[in-house]
């Protein structure tokens, strides 16, 4: 919604502050000026970035316009899973936590967790920290090595629309020019035509390079930085989740690990504590009623 709301009053005030000031919307209307533009720019983004990684751009862009990052509710379930997980390894023997870890879908732990259950990476990067735990042959420095490797690689694997959305809004001004230039030409072409028509030649000429600066700097460029920073946020889950084992694998005690990851949550998206302490409560609550049953 925010993106939506910012171009609305960037348009708004292009348009309504050319045309107080006595200019014509017909002039700065040149279609063909910015088939130029646009057409070079998808055509090098094509050239410059394999397949998948155009796909995800579209997917990161949506997601962007969306504002698609994890909230409030999704922080509480991955807390509460985590501790639901926790409390199986301290109290339950091996066999029984595997069964959970080996087939995460049947497992009636993640089960109560669907938002977490639905992101197939982040519930195989649970599922693979948890069974190096139960194996028990590694060091808690050596799991947080390996948890920080892979979590730089999912953030720069994730963050490679930024990358490829910003060289196109780099190149977009340069490109302007070279739509300016054909048009200058087209304008030097009709030297011979009177100065009303060539004035008007001329001016649509210029109009290229408004349109590159402009798309880069009010459209492409805002929106790499917001692909990035919502893809940033993506991947804070699973610092999340670094945190909380790390601090159980250092001896703490499944509600404190927990909290340990809680304090990893932006501000903003923070539950409280005594939120926390309510959804792990009635999670095992329910676990205690089930195994009864």
């Amino acid at each position: 919604m925010g993106v939506l709301i910012g171009l609305v009053v960037a348009i708004g005030s292009l348009v309504s502050g050319y045309v107080a000031m006595g200019g014509h919307l017909s002039v700065i209307w040149q279609p063909w000026e910015y088939v130029i533009i646009c057409g070079i720019a998808i055509g090098t983004f094509i050239i410059a970035n394999p397949m998948p990684l155009l796909k995800d751009t579209g997917r990161a862009s949506l997601e962007a316009i969306k504002g698609k990052v994890p909230k409030r509710d999704q922080y509480l379930a991955i807390l509460g899973l985590l501790y639901a997980l926790l409390r199986e390894l301290k109290n339950k023997p091996r066999n029984e936590v595997e069964t959970h870890i080996d087939t995460p879908e049947e497992s009636e732990i993640f089960k109560a967790f669907p938002s977490v259950l639905n992101d197939r990476d982040l519930t195989l990067f649970i599922c693979d920290y948890v069974r190096l735990i139960i194996i028990g042959n590694a060091r808690p420095h050596e799991i947080e090595a390996l948890m920080e490797e892979e979590i730089a690689t999912l953030k720069r694997d994730r963050t490679k629309p930024y990358y490829s959305i910003s060289t196109v809004a780099e190149a977009l001004p340069a490109l302007g020019i070279v739509a300016a230039v054909l048009g200058i030409v087209k304008a030097l072409g009709a030297i011979d035509q009177s100065p009303a028509i060539l004035g008007g030649l001329i001016a649509s000429a210029l109009v290229g390079t408004f349109g590159g600066i402009f798309i880069s700097y009010a459209f492409l460029s805002p929106l790499a930085n917001k692909v990035k920073a919502t893809r940033e946020k993506q991947t804070r889950v699973y610092v999340i989740v670094k945190q909380a084992l790390i601090a159980y694998m250092n001896g703490a005690l499944p509600q404190i690990a927990v909290e340990h990851g809680r304090k990893g949550i932006s501000v903003e998206y923070r539950p409280t504590i005594d939120e926390v302490e309510t959804a792990t409560t009635m999670g095992s609550r329910t676990e205690e009623l089930k195994e009864a049953a």
